[in-house]
């Protein structure tokens, strides 16, 4: 699964920087997670780094996105490689 941010995020700009594949971005009320992006940082950490530091823990598993361990070990490999 990719990540999302709920309506409890409070715009801290804390998440953004931590974030290693630049999936997250201020959307039009809060911060958002762009699923294609995001590896739940597997391939970077042993944690997604942006639940990591939330204050307000409005970062949860999306699960409209349902993704595994390696679908998302494979999105971090596509977004690394230099082709």
């Amino acid at each position: 699964m990719s990540l999302i941010i709920d309506d409890e995020c409070i715009n801290c700009d804390v998440c953004e920087p931590e974030c290693p594949n630049s999936a997250i971005s201020q959307g039009e009320e809060f911060y958002i997670i762009d699923p294609t992006l995001c590896t739940e940082c597997v391939g970077h950490y042993d944690e997604p780094q942006c639940i990591e530091v939330c204050p307000v823990d409005c970062i949860e598993k999306d699960a409209k996105n349902k993704e595994t361990h390696e679908s998302l070990y494979k999105k971090y490999v596509l977004l690394t490689s230099d082709s």
